[in-house]
């Protein structure tokens, strides 16, 4: 069975060492000293490995059952959750006001990242939650707030989106769902969503689903959507639980992973629901939820990576087959462990390069939303709005890979089920895929981000890049093996987006042809960025002599690996993005 511990080293010197937490200018960051992160990420370790990890193989055989109209989720789940909305897991940065405990988003994310590396399919029962949370808080009326916010707060109910229908995913404008509107302010909704993680389940007493449906009298396509609060069992007017609404689950999704998360389809016929927001503008709210769970989707892609990274290392340090090339290095042993070859470690260094580059990233776009929301930093907002398709998009489509790379270092063992090792692979896949499709990331960021407020932010992306490298030209330490490459990887940023400036306006294919090249071409120099950023600070404490020396020179020489093997793929992808959308367009439809 795999083991996990959270690497709490690691985030640690993220959390201080890069991003120097405690000396930040934002509200409540003052008070994020080494002792108190430790004392939140160190028991979030503890839980990760003693209450979730045993749980993982548990709810990958056995899944979720369907009885007599009731969602039962694998052994062990109900009691598991108890322990996290017991220890305040659930409230870390939810308001005050709301029983919730007010910490900053960042240390929010920071310690779900043990949960999901350790069972990712259970904690999307409060990930999810806290999706809807955030949703009724920023967009729900006073009252709204009163009645929703404390309870999903402490996971006394949980939360859903419900979005997709059986003929309409990307293209929401299709949507069928409708909602009449009722004397009392009420509305009837009446329609099916499909894919709704978590959409029914015995963890809670209640769940809140947040609906798209079309209301009568809004314009055609999806600017005529609306969002709706509609709860499986009735709230009466003094918070109390009433009658069943009239929500019911169609049937549990068999799916490739997260077998332990009920994917539901789910029927409403005539369900009572309440609006979330103004008529008709349900997109804003619900891209609220959507736009949070993407950070958490990207932190997803590489916590699963990074389980999977920890027994593919213990695995190789164990595993004796052959002899190091260049004489034995266990001559007591009729063979060598297999971390002795060269391929073995260009695979586990790929791996890890790759988890400890995209932790930074993702810990950094939090304190980036931190910095929006906590000061009303405008240039904050849109760095992150910038970079969300890139956390999302690149970290798991890279985290798969690494956790496919995992496996592979098992070679056979790998492909049986009792190694467990097909399971990181199989659940991290559908990161890909929910909350925006990878292929929709790119042309996001591409069609839509890159030209917000009139190219701003990826400007001032580039000239974050530009200024870090010149105020530390001067060190020889850094220039030749860090600098100098993140100089490279940005001009080709700037050149591929250049590129669709000239010809995207001549015909936009050849930008969207490019749109995936260029998400992961943004996403290399993002971790990019992010490991010379690293270096720096790892240099720092040497010179100062903080910190495990070992540990330090370890995170630099991962670093140099990320510069010089995976960053050059920029140009790579300007190469593709260079050739147009002639290759990509130029068989007919019939010819395929």
């Amino acid at each position: 069975m795999p083991s996990y511990a959270a690497p709490l080293r690691d985030m640690q010197f993220v959390l201080h060492d890069l991003l120097e937490v405690s000396r930040q200018d934002i509200p409540g960051f003052a008070d994020l000293d080494r002792d108190f992160t430790a004392a939140v990420i160190e028991e979030a370790g503890r839980v990760a490995s003693g209450v979730l990890q045993p749980l993982n193989a548990v709810g990958d055989s056995e899944g979720c059952t369907l009885e007599n109209g009731v969602v039962r989720t694998p052994a062990g789940f109900r009691a598991a959750f108890d322990v996290i909305r017991e220890g305040g897991w659930t409230a870390v940065d939810c308001d005050p006001a709301y029983g919730g405990q007010g910490l900053p988003y960042l240390i929010h994310t920071a310690a779900q990242e043990p949960f999901v590396s350790a069972n990712m399919a259970f904690n999307m029962y409060q990930g999810l939650t806290h999706g809807a949370y955030s949703a009724i808080r920023l967009h729900g009326t006073e009252e709204q707030r009163a009645t929703y916010l404390p309870r999903l707060t402490t996971c006394e109910w949980t939360g859903t989106m419900n979005l997709t229908e059986p003929h309409c995913g990307t293209d929401l404008g299709l949507m069928r769902t409708r909602a009449e509107p009722q004397p009392d302010g009420s509305f009837r909704i009446t329609g099916q969503k499909i894919f709704i993680s978590a959409g029914d389940h015995d963890l809670s007493s209640n769940i809140i689903h947040l609906v798209l449906a079309r209301i009568p009298g809004g314009p055609e396509g999806i600017k005529g959507i609306s969002l709706l609060i509609v709860p499986k069992i009735l709230v009466l007017p003094d918070g109390s639980l009433g009658a069943r609404n009239a929500v019911s689950v169609g049937k549990i999704e068999r799916k490739m992973g997260i077998h332990g998360n009920a994917t539901c389809v789910m029927n409403y016929d005539g369900a009572i629901g309440h609006l979330l927001g103004e008529p008709h503008k349900g997109m804003r709210a619900m891209f609220t939820m959507m736009n949070e769970a993407r950070l958490g989707v990207g932190l997803q892609g590489y916590a699963q990576a990074e389980a999977a990274y920890q027994n593919a290392l213990a695995y190789a340090a164990e595993r004796l087959q052959g002899r190091d090339i260049t004489g034995p290095r266990a001559p007591e042993q009729a063979a060598d462990p297999i971390i002795v070859h060269p391929d073995i470690r260009r695979s586990l260094m790929d791996q890890k390069s790759f988890v400890e580059g995209a932790r930074a990233l993702t810990y950094w776009g939090a304190l980036l939303i931190d910095r929006a929301h906590r000061t009303g930093d405008r240039a904050a907002d849109g760095l992150i709005s910038l970079l969300t398709p890139v956390i999302k998009g690149f970290l798991t489509d890279r985290g798969f890979d690494c956790t496919i790379a995992a496996q592979q270092v098992f070679g056979g063992h790998g492909y049986i089920e009792e190694w467990g090792m097909s399971q990181f692979a199989r659940d991290a896949r559908i990161a890909m895929i929910y909350e925006g499709a990878n292929g929709i990331q790119a042309l996001d960021l591409v069609g839509r981000k890159l030209a917000l407020d009139g190219g701003r932010h990826i400007m001032d992306f580039f000239e974050m890049i530009k200024t870090f490298i010149r105020e530390n030209d001067g060190d020889a330490g850094l220039k030749t093996d860090f600098l100098d490459p993140l100089k490279a990887a940005s001009k080709d940023l700037q050149a591929a987006a250049m590129y669709f400036m000239a010809e995207g306006s001549k015909d936009p294919h050849n930008a969207l042809a490019g749109s995936t090249d260029f998400l992961h071409l943004m996403g290399h120099v993002a971790l990019g960025f992010m490991w010379a950023r690293m270096a720096c600070a790892a240099r720092a404490a040497l010179t100062a002599g903080d910190g495990d020396r070992s540990f330090l020179e370890s995170k630099i020489a991962t670093g140099r690996y990320y510069m010089a093997r995976q960053l050059p793929a920029t140009a790579m992808h300007l190469a593709r993005i260079r050739s147009g959308a002639a290759p990509v367009m130029a068989l007919a439809a019939a010819n395929f």
